[in-house]
């Protein structure tokens, strides 16, 4: 076997001597059988080779010797972001994304200013109630840009339905596993359009608010009521509600109110309500913070100006009651010297 190989090159290489080295490409040799058979150079029918992400090799005759060599390509287009240019490039464009969505971002509404260092806890508590103060206006002043006008919507009838047929919704509703969940957007359009896409095939929809304070799910089971259109038929704990589509049902062209947010704007507008209620929250317990703080200092007088050594006493009721057991002791040793004076006069 290896002399005929040696017989075939011989061959070859005497019919193709010159000067130039012949390109043989690995990729087209299975493809050219005719030219395997006139020229005889391989007696090899199927030849082996691997395919290259990034490259080619090339079978080269140059001067009756065979050599492989090897060639890279250019890298294809996915992978040209690489290049040190394009990297930063790349990374430049998403530290600008990640700016900007953090400027709409609560936590950076504080007020700006340098560390201050305080005489007492009186004014550190002044200072941190002025400052969340300051950030609730700002949030209350960024919430009114998320207002809409409402719209009248439709009328809801609810005294059409009769006790069997209310009854009957509460049952097939609650048998049923269709619902839209109700997250911490709160209602917006995408709410609305789910349950129109629900009443399509089915007259029940079951609403699920998740998180929900005590009571307001009435609350929004009466703005749901409308805009969209439907009968809220029962309410079951705090977090459920199943609405009816009504009678005579007609799915409108638009879906999404137009008295609604969008879900991008629903979910700023419900991270600045949080950002507002941890600030009031804040805001009370400073409040009571000083309100204790004077309720401490009418009791004990400002810690500032006190004795130090008051603080080995036992109890402030044993160190009130010693103070009040020697100043009687002093009056009594008073009148008794008083007394001893006047009998010596």
């Amino acid at each position: 076997m290896a002399i005929a190989f040696a017989r075939g090159f011989r061959k070859a290489s005497s019919f193709l001597r010159s000067s130039y080295p012949v390109l043989i490409s690995s990729r087209l040799l299975p493809q050219c059988h005719e030219f395997y058979d006139s020229t005889s150079m391989l007696s090899i029918s199927r030849p082996i080779f691997r395919n290259f992400s990034h490259g080619t090799v090339n079978l080269v005759i140059s001067e009756g010797k065979p050599k492989f060599e090897t060639r890279e390509l250019d890298p294809p287009k996915k992978y040209k972001w690489l290049t040190k240019k394009r990297l930063k490039l790349k990374r430049k464009k998403e530290r600008e994304e990640r700016n900007a969505a953090n400027r709409k971002d609560p936590r950076r509404l504080t007020v700006k200013g340098k560390k201050k260092k305080f005489v007492n806890a009186e004014e550190r508590i002044k200072y941190k109630l002025e400052k969340a103060k300051i950030k609730e206006a700002l949030l209350i002043e960024k919430l009114k840009r998320y207002e809409v006008a409402k719209v009248q919507g439709p009328e809801v009838r609810p005294h059409e339905i009769t006790g069997e047929e209310r009854f009957y919704l509460k049952k097939m509703g609650q048998k049923r596993s269709n619902y839209v969940p109700i997250g911490r957007r709160g209602v917006f359009g995408g709410v609305i359009l789910n349950m129109h896409l629900h009443w399509k095939k089915h007259e029940t929809v079951k609403v699920i608010c998740n998180n929900s304070k005590p009571g307001q799910v009435q609350q929004y089971a009466e703005e749901l009521a409308k805009l969209s259109g439907g009968v809220p038929v029962n309410i079951i704990g705090d977090d459920t509600i199943i609405f009816y589509r009504g009678k005579g049902y007609v799915q409108p062209q638009v879906m999404s109110p137009i008295d609604t947010l969008s879900k991008k704007r629903a979910y700023e507008k419900s991270k600045y309500e949080q950002s507002l209620e941890s600030v009031r929250h804040s805001i009370a317990i400073a409040e009571k913070e000083l309100e204790l703080y004077y309720r401490h200092v009418a009791l004990y007088d400002d810690p500032n100006n006190r004795n130090p050594l008051s603080i080995l006493d036992d109890s402030p009721s044993e160190s009130r009651q010693h103070h009040d057991n020697e100043l009687y002791l002093s009056c009594l040793d008073t009148d008794a010297n008083s007394e001893d004076e006047g009998e010596e006069l």
